[in-house]
């Protein structure tokens, strides 16, 4: 298996952290440990749901959230599976 370099997409906001760390599903109990880009991803993912949930519809953050979704899908699909399916 080749493996390739992640990169976060230009138009990602949010916080880019330098490590990754253990995330563990609220639903599940189910861990993954992220790289510090999955984890900048998934922070940020988790950010807008926070916000939707807040002060309900924003179509803008709905949109940063599915490209944020789709972006995780496609550089850890697993990971995805287990915290945020």
């Amino acid at each position: 298996m080749i493996e390739t370099e992640q990169k976060l997409p230009k138009w990602f906001n949010g916080s880019l952290y330098s490590s990754g760390d253990e995330v563990t599903n609220p639903f599940s109990g189910d861990k993954y440990h992220l790289t510090a880009l999955e984890l900048s991803m998934y922070d940020f993912i988790m950010g807008a749901q926070y916000i939707l949930d807040v002060r309900g519809y924003d179509e803008t953050i709905i949109n940063d959230m599915q490209k944020g979704l789709s972006w995780f899908r496609q550089n850890n699909g697993k990971a995805y599976m287990t915290l945020l399916d």
